[in-house]
C-alpha cells in the first residue's frame, strides 16, 4: 500500500509542477499521470479489485480537485503577463534611431522599453534576449522594426 500512495503523491507533485513551474513542456505532466495510472495498476495487480477500485476512484477524484484549483481564477493571474504595451504610435514619441532595452524575449516579436514606454516590437535578426539593447531600424504601419545594438556600438 505504501508504493501506491508514493505513486498516487509523486504523480500529484509533477503535475503540480508542470501546472505551476515549467507550463507546456508536458514532460512532468505526463510523468505525473503516467505515476497516477500506475499506481492504480499496482493496486489492481497486487492488492485486489476492491482496493484498485478505490485508489481509482480516490485518483479520480484528486485529480478532480487538482483541475479545480488550476483553472480557478488566482492561479492563472500569478502566471499572467502584466505588461502594458502603448496601443498607437505616434510618431513624435518614436523615430528611426531611438534606442531602447528589449523588456521581453523577441523571437522575433516581443516587448522593448523604448523612450520609457513599452511598445510592441519586431527583430529584423531573428531571435533577440530580454536585456539586450536595441535600436529602431524602421517603423511601418504602427509597427516597429528593431535590430540589437552591437557592444562596441555607442548606446
Amino acid at each position: 500500500m505504501g508504493l501506491v500512495i508514493t505513486l498516487i503523491l509523486v504523480g500529484i507533485i509533477l503535475i503540480l509542477v508542470e501546472i505551476l513551474l515549467i507550463p507546456g513542456i508536458g514532460i512532468a505532466g505526463i510523468l505525473g499521470l503516467t505515476s497516477i495510472c500506475g499506481s492504480a495498476y499496482y493496486a489492481f495487480a497486487h492488492l485486489g479489485p476492491w482496493t484498485g477500485v478505490i485508489v481509482t476512484v480516490v485518483n479520480i477524484a484528486l485529480l478532480a480537485v487538482l483541475i479545480f484549483y488550476a483553472l480557478r481564477g488566482k492561479t492563472w493571474k500569478r502566471l499572467e503577463l502584466d505588461t502594458v504595451i502603448d496601443k498607437h504610435i505616434e510618431e513624435e514619441e518614436v523615430a528611426v534611431g531611438d534606442r531602447g532595452i528589449a523588456a521581453t524575449r523577441l523571437g522575433p516579436i516581443g516587448t522593448a522599453r523604448i523612450n520609457d514606454k513599452s511598445y510592441e516590437v519586431t527583430s529584423l535578426e531573428g531571435m533577440i534576449d530580454a536585456g539586450t539593447r536595441v535600436e529602431i531600424v524602421h517603423i511601418e504601419h504602427n509597427k516597429i522594426y528593431v535590430r540589437p545594438v552591437m557592444k562596441d556600438e555607442a548606446f
